[in-house]
């Protein structure tokens, strides 16, 4: 059992710091109140108990949102998850959730674009960066970014570039 090297205060600080942070990413594949706050009370868990040591608040926050994403994932996976009706969970969100289209277009994304898109447009990391943090090529990341904004563009009402090429040469 790894030992708890953080005092209650120190909990707390990244806590605060990051909760939103957590909540947000959560919210991106769990799509629903009660699952979410499930995940980030399994996210802030996991920090407790890990024992892991951050170079800076950046690194913090980066292996925050590496591990919810990865908690949400493995429990989207899990066998009794594929057998319920998604129209079962629709009232679980809040109406003021359902008011926004670019966060509904988000969160319709297949999951290995959500995470990149939030750490690069919310969060402000690198793909350099999110790569590391991803354990991916860099290439990987980049390509997942213009995957996620081509679909992002069609969802939302844009052009693609199909159609802007076509409607160049006419």
């Amino acid at each position: 059992m790894p030992s708890l090297l953080r005092t209650d205060k120190e909990i707390t600080q990244i806590y605060n710091r990051h909760v939103d942070t957590v909540y947000y990413v959560c919210y991106s594949f769990m799509k629903n109140k009660p699952e979410t706050e499930d995940m980030v009370q399994e996210t802030f868990l996991r920090l407790i108990t890990s024992g892991k040591t951050f170079e800076n608040e950046r690194h913090e926050k980066a292996w925050l949102i590496v591990t919810a994403s990865n908690l949400c994932k493995d429990s989207l996976r899990k066998w009794w998850r594929r057998n319920e009706n998604i129209d079962d969970h629709y009232e679980l969100a809040g109406e003021e959730d359902m008011d926004n289209p670019v966060l509904e277009a988000i969160l319709s994304l297949p999951q290995e674009y959500k995470t990149v898109v939030y750490m690069y447009y919310y969060e402000g990391y690198s793909t350099a960066e999110i790569a590391r943090h991803l354990q991916c090529p860099h290439a990987t990341v980049r390509t997942r970014l213009a995957r996620a904004r081509k679909m992002l563009k069609i969802l939302l009402g844009g052009e693609s570039d199909e159609q802007t090429v076509r409607s160049r040469s006419l």
